[in-house]
């Protein structure tokens, strides 16, 4: 802080004046990070006015807010958060600079300091203009009455003009240089999005995005069946629970899934759009979101949500609006991924695991059979199914294997894998499971048989072959399916005979 004799008098020339504040305005706009500008702009100040406290504010006034972002009190700079209603301003209401000489603290302008120390007496503050616009404010304070003269007023008046031009130009490069770091970080995450083809890879990326770019405490994809979102992957100090649900009926609806369009709730705990059973377990005070679109349709959306309420404006939609649609197509490409490997796996026409999905589970299940587990698989051949094929056609045909393959289905528990092998032949492999348990699943199996509506009729009885993995004459999956298949091949010829 510079001493009272150092300070430019009132009786000043003009000349002087003059040439400090081109040296003042010279050292603001060559300041381009924001808290080396603040601090600056405190340093120019204290060369010409005595000041025992010094603050700058910054204004918004889309919200009616405006913020002290430096202060200084008694040469030592200090972290405060202090906001204030603009309109209780008398310098941003009315946009004039304001002397006080005494009693402050019945005036509305800004009291800053310790409250141990001496009461602030007086001071002087200047609106920052740019563009005809209220900006914000600086303000000198004084503990001592009538510190400052109307030349003192003056000089603040013309650094807060020249400090307004310096806030506005190092405001618009942060701005452009967050934009571009912004920018180049969704490339980024867009191609690591791209990169991956899980769903729940891409989902957990995607919350890690949101809780990275933008300033919240949690993040939500929410996927949509029917009316109903569910929180399909979550993250953030306030992560909501896997698989909570929303209801979204309502105005809610209508913009996000008929428009198309996002949403804020600046007050989640009064809003009538958060259903009762749901409010109690929301962290946040204020959310946003946007809808995940896949093709045309939505197919869910992308949240956040700060413990704060009234915490989330344009910029931060803007932002979660380039993440979701990044999401989107990666979502997109990860669905279509998944149909594709479901369809690789799987049988057509009865829905069962097809020959190769089987395989590779047998291998799984045949190393932990090494280990000790117990292991048995079944082979199921359908006794006169090309009879009932050739007579009554292929679409019939049809049926009977679909109803086979429902039967082994439900029969089957949940663990083990019932897989089609091919033609009218299937496959159960019964994980924990010794040959006894087996037999008590064939005869369940046959049972189902001789009441289905299409099988019984129909003639179609079941042959079964069985095996035990052993661990001796058997060490691969192929092993045992040929035991199994030629324990069918015996079980056939023994039948034969006795008919024969």
């Amino acid at each position: 802080m510079a001493t009272p004799d150092s300070h430019m008098q009132p009786s000043a020339g003009l000349f002087d004046r003059y040439r400090l504040l081109i040296d003042v305005g010279r050292t603001l706009t060559g300041t381009l990070a924001l808290d080396e500008l603040y601090r600056a702009i405190y340093e120019q100040a204290a060369r010409v006015l005595h000041a025992d406290g010094f603050y700058v504010s910054l204004y918004d006034p889309e919200e009616d807010q405006a913020t002290i972002v430096f202060f200084v009190d008694q040469g030592e700079e200090q972290r405060v958060e202090v906001r204030y209603e603009g309109r209780k301003s008398t310098v941003i209401r009315t946009g004039e600079p304001v002397r006080v000489d005494d009693h402050l603290e019945k005036r509305s302008l800004m009291l800053l300091g310790d409250s141990e120390k001496p009461v602030t007496r007086s001071a002087i503050s200047a609106p920052m203009k740019l563009d005809n616009r209220i900006i914000g404010a600086i303000s000198a304070q004084s503990y001592e009455p009538a510190a400052f003269s109307d030349a003192d007023l003056e000089l603040l008046e013309a650094i807060a003009d020249l400090a307004a031009v310096a806030v506005g130009n190092a405001r618009h490069i942060a701005e452009l240089e967050r934009r571009t770091r912004e920018a180049n970080r969704i490339e980024e995450i867009g191609r690591a999005l791209a990169a991956s083809l899980d769903i729940q890879e891409v989902l957990g990326k995607v919350i890690d995005a949101v809780l990275e770019i933008i300033e919240s405490d949690g993040a939500t994809v929410w996927l949509l069946e029917g009316h109903v979102a569910r929180v399909a992957a979550a993250g953030g100090p306030i992560a909501l629970e896997l698989g909570l649900t929303w209801e979204i009926t309502g105005r809610l609806w209508d913009t996000m899934v008929l428009a198309q369009q996002p949403f804020i709730i600046n007050d989640l705990a009064a809003s009538e759009l958060v259903p009762d059973g749901l409010r109690g377990t929301l962290e946040a005070g204020s959310g946003m979101a946007v809808p995940l679109l896949v093709g045309d349709e939505v197919a869910g959306f992308l949240s956040a949500g700060s413990r704060s309420p009234g915490h989330f404006g344009s910029r931060d939609i803007a932002v979660v609006e380039r993440l979701a649609s990044q999401a989107s197509v990666a979502l997109e490409n990860a669905r279509l991924h998944q149909s594709l490997q479901a369809l690789s796996l799987t049988d057509p026409l009865t829905g069962l695991p097809n020959r190769r999905h089987m395989q590779i589970h047998l291998e799984r299940e045949v190393a932990a059979a090494r280990r000790g587990r117990e292991l048995v698989l079944v082979i199921f051949d359908l006794d006169n199914f090309k009879i009932y094929n050739d007579s009554q056609g292929h679409l019939a045909g049809d049926d009977a294997l679909r109803a086979f393959a429902q039967i082994l289905a439900d029969e089957n528990r949940a663990m083990n894998l019932v897989a089609r092998y091919g033609g009218d032949e299937f496959i159960s492999i019964l994980s924990e499971s010794r040959l006894d348990g087996a037999q008590l699943y064939l005869a369940r199996v046959r049972a189902r048989m001789d009441r289905d509506p299409i099988l019984g009729p129909g003639g179609i009885t079941v042959s079964c072959g069985l095996a035990r993995f052993d661990g001796e004459t058997m060490r691969t999956g192929p092993d045992l399916i040929q035991a199994a298949d030629d324990h069918l091949y015996s079980f056939k010829s023994a039948r034969d005979r006795a008919t024969s």
